[in-house]
């Protein structure tokens, strides 16, 4: 990233950790995803239950090999050579994980977390299970509002998800979202986070680096 871009993405972030803190969440800046490893793995302790919302960004940054490296159990239903039936159980398990990582669709300058899934086990562990969870998102997510929040998610982030697991969906051969009704949608359930819910102790790390879609 050169030195302009570096520029716009530090100030947006900065901005937008601002509009987070005040709305409960804990928030933060990086330089890197490296940082943000460190960050998670710091606050995790050995042998910890850890669910994984299928994120590409975390597996950009390795975050479920390294936690496994120290001991914990992680559930991840992307794990290769899993069973349907092993994949829903590690759904399920997410929920009661000690601590949850994931990405997010979009993240705005006003302080709110947008996501859209398939099953809703993301968004369900990110907003009540297990008791912190850890968002990581490149500053390529950082939106004006909701309403582009929207727009990110039906042009970039509904699109891309269904290419890499080749849903024969309408968004993979026309590049946007048309809203389908289609047997193997994966765009079911929408939800913003406003707030931090009272419950769950949520950090959003901002890397200053393109990570996933």
């Amino acid at each position: 990233m050169d030195a302009l871009q570096l520029w716009r993405s530090s100030t947006l972030a900065e901005r937008t950790v601002t509009a987070l803190e005040n709305h409960g969440f804990t928030a933060m800046y990086m330089q890197d995803g490296s940082s943000a490893l460190a960050y998670i793995l710091k606050r995790i302790p050995d042998h910890a239950t850890v669910g994984i919302g299928g994120s590409k960004t975390e597996k950009t940054l390795g975050i479920a090999k390294a936690l496994a490296a120290k001991g914990c159990m992680v559930h991840d239903h992307n794990e290769p050579g899993l069973s349907a039936e092993e994949v829903v159980a590690a759904r399920y398990k997410q929920l009661t994980a000690d601590f949850f990582v994931c990405g997010t669709n979009a993240v705005t300058l006003t302080g709110e977390l947008m996501n859209r899934d398939a099953f809703g086990n993301r968004v369900a562990a990110m907003m009540f299970g297990p008791k912190t969870v850890f968002v990581i998102a490149g500053t390529n997510k950082i939106v004006k509002n909701i309403e582009d929040a929207e727009r990110r998610i039906r042009s970039i982030a509904a699109p891309m998800n269904n290419k890499k697991y080749e849903l024969p969906n309408p968004c993979v051969k026309l590049g946007e979202c048309i809203d389908c009704n289609s047997k193997t949608r994966s765009c079911n359930i929408t939800t913003i986070i406003s707030r931090r819910p009272p419950l769950t102790d949520i950090h959003v790390l901002l890397v200053s680096e393109h990570l996933g879609f």
